[in-house]
Protein backbone atom coordinates (compact mmCIF):
# COMPACT_ATOMS: atom_id res chain seq x y z
CA UNK A 1 0.00 0.00 0.00
CA UNK A 2 2.78 2.50 1.05
CA UNK A 3 4.23 1.66 -2.41
CA UNK A 4 1.34 2.62 -4.48
CA UNK A 5 0.79 5.77 -2.50
CA UNK A 6 4.42 6.50 -3.30
CA UNK A 7 4.45 5.56 -7.04
CA UNK A 8 1.09 7.56 -7.32
CA UNK A 9 2.45 10.87 -5.57
CA UNK A 10 5.38 10.61 -8.52
CA UNK A 11 3.33 10.31 -11.25
CA UNK A 12 0.97 13.28 -10.01
CA UNK A 13 4.51 15.08 -9.94
CA UNK A 14 5.18 14.47 -12.88
CA UNK A 15 1.91 15.30 -14.46
CA UNK A 16 2.43 18.61 -12.51
CA UNK A 17 6.15 19.35 -14.25
CA UNK A 18 4.99 18.18 -17.75
CA UNK A 19 1.64 20.31 -17.67
CA UNK A 20 3.69 23.55 -16.44
CA UNK A 21 6.60 23.15 -18.91
CA UNK A 22 3.89 22.71 -21.53
CA UNK A 23 2.54 25.97 -20.50
CA UNK A 24 5.44 27.39 -20.75
CA UNK A 25 6.72 26.18 -24.34
CA UNK A 26 2.87 27.28 -25.08
CA UNK A 27 3.36 30.90 -23.39
CA UNK A 28 6.94 31.37 -25.48
CA UNK A 29 5.44 30.24 -28.77
CA UNK A 30 2.25 32.48 -27.83
CA UNK A 31 4.81 35.25 -27.55
CA UNK A 32 6.91 34.57 -30.27
CA UNK A 33 4.47 34.30 -32.68
CA UNK A 34 2.44 37.84 -31.31
CA UNK A 35 5.89 39.53 -31.58
CA UNK A 36 5.53 41.36 -34.94
CA UNK A 37 7.68 43.93 -34.53
CA UNK A 38 10.40 44.51 -36.97
CA UNK A 39 13.73 45.29 -35.77
CA UNK A 40 14.25 48.06 -38.98
CA UNK A 41 17.61 46.84 -39.97
CA UNK A 42 17.42 46.02 -43.71
CA UNK A 43 19.41 44.37 -46.83
CA UNK A 44 18.89 46.43 -50.04
CA UNK A 45 19.45 45.89 -53.30
CA UNK A 46 19.13 49.21 -55.87
CA UNK A 47 19.73 49.82 -59.47
CA UNK A 48 17.89 52.77 -61.97
CA UNK A 49 19.44 55.45 -64.31
CA UNK A 50 22.33 57.89 -63.57
CA UNK A 51 23.35 61.07 -65.47
CA UNK A 52 26.41 63.60 -64.84
CA UNK A 53 25.74 67.25 -64.57
CA UNK A 54 29.34 67.72 -67.20
CA UNK A 55 30.32 65.47 -69.23
CA UNK A 56 34.75 64.21 -68.83
CA UNK A 57 34.95 64.58 -72.87
CA UNK A 58 38.34 66.34 -73.77
CA UNK A 59 40.68 64.91 -71.40
CA UNK A 60 44.12 63.40 -72.23
CA UNK A 61 42.35 59.64 -71.49
CA UNK A 62 38.79 59.79 -71.83
CA UNK A 63 39.29 60.62 -75.70
CA UNK A 64 42.84 62.41 -76.33
CA UNK A 65 41.49 65.95 -76.15
CA UNK A 66 39.52 65.38 -79.17
CA UNK A 67 35.96 65.73 -77.20
CA UNK A 68 34.60 62.49 -78.51
CA UNK A 69 33.69 60.81 -75.12
CA UNK A 70 30.85 63.25 -74.17
CA UNK A 71 28.31 61.10 -72.87
CA UNK A 72 26.42 62.00 -69.75
CA UNK A 73 23.88 59.18 -69.18
CA UNK A 74 24.19 55.84 -67.76
CA UNK A 75 22.71 53.18 -65.81
CA UNK A 76 24.06 51.72 -61.46
CA UNK A 77 23.35 48.90 -59.64
CA UNK A 78 24.80 48.98 -55.98
CA UNK A 79 23.57 47.67 -52.83
CA UNK A 80 24.13 47.54 -49.02
CA UNK A 81 22.63 47.76 -45.37
CA UNK A 82 20.27 50.20 -43.19
CA UNK A 83 20.89 49.64 -39.68
CA UNK A 84 17.86 50.94 -36.97
CA UNK A 85 19.28 53.82 -34.47
CA UNK A 86 15.98 54.69 -32.73
CA UNK A 87 12.60 54.32 -33.92
CA UNK A 88 11.62 57.02 -32.00
CA UNK A 89 13.90 60.01 -32.30
CA UNK A 90 15.20 59.26 -28.88
CA UNK A 91 11.79 59.69 -27.88
CA UNK A 92 10.91 62.79 -29.27
CA UNK A 93 8.85 61.73 -32.23
CA UNK A 94 6.74 58.23 -32.17
CA UNK A 95 6.06 57.72 -35.74
CA UNK A 96 10.10 59.25 -36.77
CA UNK A 97 12.99 56.52 -36.96
CA UNK A 98 16.58 57.20 -37.85
CA UNK A 99 18.67 54.87 -39.80
CA UNK A 100 22.10 54.33 -40.53
CA UNK A 101 22.45 53.17 -44.65
CA UNK A 102 26.26 52.24 -45.91
CA UNK A 103 26.02 51.56 -49.28
CA UNK A 104 27.51 50.77 -52.33
CA UNK A 105 26.74 51.71 -55.91
CA UNK A 106 28.80 51.09 -59.21
CA UNK A 107 27.77 53.36 -62.51
CA UNK A 108 28.67 53.11 -66.28
CA UNK A 109 28.05 56.10 -67.88
CA UNK A 110 27.82 56.23 -71.91
CA UNK A 111 31.05 55.39 -73.65
CA UNK A 112 32.08 56.46 -76.91
CA UNK A 113 34.65 54.25 -79.32
CA UNK A 114 37.25 56.99 -79.46
CA UNK A 115 41.24 57.49 -80.79
CA UNK A 116 42.85 56.82 -77.63
CA UNK A 117 46.58 56.83 -76.16
CA UNK A 118 46.92 52.89 -77.08
CA UNK A 119 45.02 53.81 -80.71
CA UNK A 120 47.95 56.94 -81.96
CA UNK A 121 50.70 54.59 -80.87
CA UNK A 122 50.30 51.12 -82.77
CA UNK A 123 48.37 53.28 -85.53
CA UNK A 124 45.14 50.66 -84.71
CA UNK A 125 41.09 51.79 -84.97
CA UNK A 126 39.53 53.59 -81.99
CA UNK A 127 38.50 51.63 -78.94
CA UNK A 128 36.20 52.23 -76.90
CA UNK A 129 36.79 53.81 -73.53
CA UNK A 130 34.52 52.42 -70.31
CA UNK A 131 33.37 55.63 -68.57
CA UNK A 132 32.93 53.93 -65.12
CA UNK A 133 32.62 56.06 -61.68
CA UNK A 134 32.02 53.31 -58.49
CA UNK A 135 31.09 55.11 -54.97
CA UNK A 136 30.67 54.24 -51.05
CA UNK A 137 28.72 56.14 -49.04
CA UNK A 138 27.48 56.21 -45.15
CA UNK A 139 23.94 58.28 -45.08
CA UNK A 140 22.08 59.03 -42.11
CA UNK A 141 17.96 58.25 -43.26
CA UNK A 142 15.23 59.70 -41.88
CA UNK A 143 12.09 57.55 -42.13
CA UNK A 144 8.67 58.72 -41.17
CA UNK A 145 5.40 56.82 -40.51
CA UNK A 146 7.13 54.12 -38.62
CA UNK A 147 4.59 50.89 -37.94
CA UNK A 148 3.02 51.35 -41.45
CA UNK A 149 3.37 49.56 -44.60
CA UNK A 150 4.25 52.83 -46.33
CA UNK A 151 7.38 54.63 -45.03
CA UNK A 152 8.99 58.16 -47.15
CA UNK A 153 12.08 58.63 -46.32
CA UNK A 154 14.75 61.33 -46.38
CA UNK A 155 18.97 61.84 -46.66
CA UNK A 156 19.67 65.54 -45.22
CA UNK A 157 23.11 64.97 -46.26
CA UNK A 158 25.48 61.85 -46.65
CA UNK A 159 29.36 61.20 -46.87
CA UNK A 160 30.50 60.16 -50.22
CA UNK A 161 34.04 58.53 -51.27
CA UNK A 162 34.04 58.29 -55.43
CA UNK A 163 36.49 56.47 -57.58
CA UNK A 164 36.27 57.72 -61.73
CA UNK A 165 37.62 55.64 -64.26
CA UNK A 166 40.00 56.70 -66.08
CA UNK A 167 41.94 58.75 -64.55
CA UNK A 168 41.59 61.98 -65.08
CA UNK A 169 44.30 63.86 -67.25
CA UNK A 170 46.21 64.53 -64.15
CA UNK A 171 45.96 61.09 -63.21
CA UNK A 172 43.97 61.63 -60.37
CA UNK A 173 41.04 59.54 -59.59
CA UNK A 174 39.80 59.69 -55.83
CA UNK A 175 37.52 62.42 -54.81
CA UNK A 176 34.78 62.69 -51.78
CA UNK A 177 31.58 64.49 -51.85
CA UNK A 178 27.89 64.60 -49.98
CA UNK A 179 24.73 63.63 -51.34
CA UNK A 180 21.07 64.40 -50.44
CA UNK A 181 18.26 62.00 -51.51
CA UNK A 182 14.44 61.06 -50.76
CA UNK A 183 12.54 58.16 -51.50
CA UNK A 184 9.90 55.41 -49.92
CA UNK A 185 9.28 51.69 -49.62
CA UNK A 186 6.15 49.67 -49.13
CA UNK A 187 6.00 45.73 -47.53
CA UNK A 188 5.01 43.63 -49.74
CA UNK A 189 5.03 40.79 -47.63
CA UNK A 190 6.30 39.99 -44.37
CA UNK A 191 9.84 41.59 -44.30
CA UNK A 192 10.14 42.38 -47.82
CA UNK A 193 9.68 45.84 -49.12
CA UNK A 194 9.98 47.23 -51.84
CA UNK A 195 11.11 51.54 -52.71
CA UNK A 196 11.75 54.08 -55.68
CA UNK A 197 14.59 56.87 -55.01
CA UNK A 198 16.33 59.99 -56.21
CA UNK A 199 19.74 61.51 -55.24
CA UNK A 200 21.77 63.70 -56.00
CA UNK A 201 25.41 63.71 -55.35
CA UNK A 202 27.69 66.75 -54.97
CA UNK A 203 31.65 66.10 -55.38
CA UNK A 204 34.47 68.23 -54.60
CA UNK A 205 35.88 67.90 -57.70
CA UNK A 206 39.72 67.11 -56.31
CA UNK A 207 40.13 65.17 -59.31
CA UNK A 208 40.41 67.95 -61.61
CA UNK A 209 36.97 66.89 -62.99
CA UNK A 210 33.51 68.01 -62.40
CA UNK A 211 31.88 64.53 -60.49
CA UNK A 212 28.30 65.68 -59.46
CA UNK A 213 25.66 63.15 -60.54
CA UNK A 214 22.24 61.90 -60.01
CA UNK A 215 20.50 58.63 -59.49
CA UNK A 216 16.85 57.54 -59.71
CA UNK A 217 15.96 54.12 -59.68
CA UNK A 218 13.92 51.53 -57.89
CA UNK A 219 15.37 49.10 -54.90
CA UNK A 220 14.41 46.01 -53.13
CA UNK A 221 14.87 45.28 -49.26
CA UNK A 222 14.96 42.44 -47.02
CA UNK A 223 14.20 43.20 -43.04
CA UNK A 224 16.22 40.84 -40.62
Amino acid sequence: MQVWKSSRNIGVWAVAISLAAGSALCGVGTALAEDTTTTGNRVFFRGGAAGMTSDRAGELITDVHTGGNDGKLGYYIGGGAEFMLTKDLWGMAKSIALVGEVGMEFKRWNSSSVLNGEALVDNTTPAKVQMTMFTVSVAPKVKFMQGTDFQPWVIPAGLDFHVISPTSSQINYLDIGVQFGGGAEYRVWKELWLGADSRFHVASNQTNTVNNFWTAGLYAAVGF
